[in-house]
């Protein structure tokens, strides 16, 4: 039976939001344009609305999962082992991705706040991909055990929240710091690093899985 505490699930909910929100797809350039030609304010607004629509598909991960806690738990070898090479392939396809082909004609009305929020949200929730990737990081991280309180899950959840607006909320401040500087080879060099990244870590997980050890 596996433990868990209110850090492990602070920790691993912070970990979630950071990597799902990383990767320089189409709403992370987005966030970008609209802060260079709109101000950071409006990124920031339109990494929220993707966070939120994380946060949605995150609830249907992991309550998706907790019906079937005893076949996790039965094989959760298994389940890490499938969640490490998830994750390797997707650091692969974020390293290998070209963020320029997501970029957009650049609008002159800068809108409302609720408006660049409103659509961040329906970008990203109209990727229902995003699930895998959350199946693959809940099964690295055994973030969703049986056994585990609603206030504890709650708890996991808004780490998870947490992480994904302090990617955007940093993102947004480093970007508005060096719009002088930014271009599209910017947005290239930060998709290699992050895959570079999560491939190294899902690299050690397969490892440490394969060798009977935990690594979170």
């Amino acid at each position: 039976m596996f433990q868990i505490t209110i850090l492990d699930l602070l920790v691993k909910g912070f970990i979630v939001g950071v990597v799902i929100s990383a990767p320089m797809g189409p709403v992370g350039v987005l966030c970008i344009q609209r802060t260079l030609n709109k101000g950071r304010w409006y990124g920031f607004v339109t990494g929220l609305g993707a966070s939120i629509s994380d946060i949605i598909y995150a609830l249907l991960t992991g309550y998706g999962m907790s019906f079937i806690f005893d076949f996790i738990e039965a094989n959760i070898f298994y389940l890490q082992l499938l969640g490490s090479i998830m994750l390797l392939a997707f650091g692969y396809y974020t390293f290998r991705s070209n963020p320029v082909k997501a970029i957009r004609p650049v609008s002159h009305s800068t809108g409302t706040y609720f408006h660049n929020f409103i659509t961040a949200f329906f970008v990203t929730l109209s990727n229902p991909l995003i699930i895998f990737l959350f199946i693959g990081l809940f099964a690295r991280l055994t973030f969703v055990l049986p056994g585990i309180t609603v206030a504890e899950q709650l708890i996991g959840y808004i780490a998870i929240l947490l992480g994904a607006i302090t990617w955007w909320f940093g993102t947004t401040f480093f970007v508005d710091k060096v719009r002088a500087h930014f271009n599209v080879r910017g947005l290239w060099m930060i998709n290699r690093i992050i895959g570079g990244i999560v491939i190294i870590v899902a690299l050690f997980g397969l490892i440490f899985t394969l060798l009977g050890e935990s690594l979170y």
